[in-house]
């Protein structure tokens, strides 16, 4: 997906590229920082405190995300049993990731808001087609728009999904064998959910982005 738009619109991808390493990148940092914050230091021994984003991208997920247009950065390594809060401490972790993406998305969505009149009609200001030729205006919502869908994307409590650690937090014990279920089989799972969408064209992936796009009207009308 995102070759094919390298290959058939270079200048759009610049800002597409561009936005899609700042979101994943601020992401997969919130995570190391959030996890050497709690007590554990493991991903900051390993250069993943950082925002550099060569240290956060996986080749694998990279590859996909080219391809197909779906992918993943590299998973930050986080050891449970430091963290100060053994229950929430998971959690904490990571939530961080998608809270980070939402203060992305308040912070570009204000700016894009204050831009965006001085090139746009109000009616042209919700429909990203139609300012594609401002470079400027396009990096932003590219940016709001990535934002959004890692923090939405990322609260699916399926594993290896943010999400799923709040999801396990929230869950008393009786429901351990569940979780233990959920944390083997979820990435396959969530694999197979992605795999029929794309195959059986079941608009899983239609309604995230309609929301994406939802959301982006109400944060811009919103800040």
């Amino acid at each position: 997906m995102l070759l094919s738009i390298l290959l058939s619109q270079p200048l759009i991808f610049i800002p597409l590229a561009a936005a899609l390493l700042i979101a994943l990148t601020v992401h997969e940092f919130s995570h190391a920082l959030a996890a050497s914050l709690l007590g554990d230091d493991t991903a900051k021994d390993q250069g993943r405190l950082t925002l550099n984003p060569i240290a956060h991208l996986d080749f694998m997920g990279t590859l996909l995300l080219l391809l197909v247009g779906f992918g993943w950065g590299k998973p930050v390594p986080v050891n449970y049993y430091n963290l100060n809060n053994r229950r929430w401490g998971p959690a904490l972790v990571s939530v961080a990731g998608p809270l980070s993406n939402l203060i992305s998305v308040i912070i570009f969505a204000i700016a894009f808001k204050l831009i965006a009149p001085a090139y746009l009609n109000p009616v042209d200001i919700v429909n990203i087609l139609n300012f594609s030729g401002n470079l400027l205006l396009l990096f932003l919502s590219f940016l709001v728009i990535y934002n959004l869908v890692l923090m939405i994307f990322n609260l699916i409590p399926i594993p290896p999904l943010d999400g799923s650690k709040l999801l396990f937090a929230i869950l008393p014990p009786e429901y351990n064998e569940w979780k233990i279920y959920l944390q083997r089989h979820g990435p396959m799972i969530l694999l197979m959910v992605l795999i029929f969408d794309s195959a059986f064209n079941l608009g899983i992936i239609g309604v995230l982005f309609d929301l994406v796009m939802k959301a982006f009207n109400f944060f811009y009308y919103l800040v």
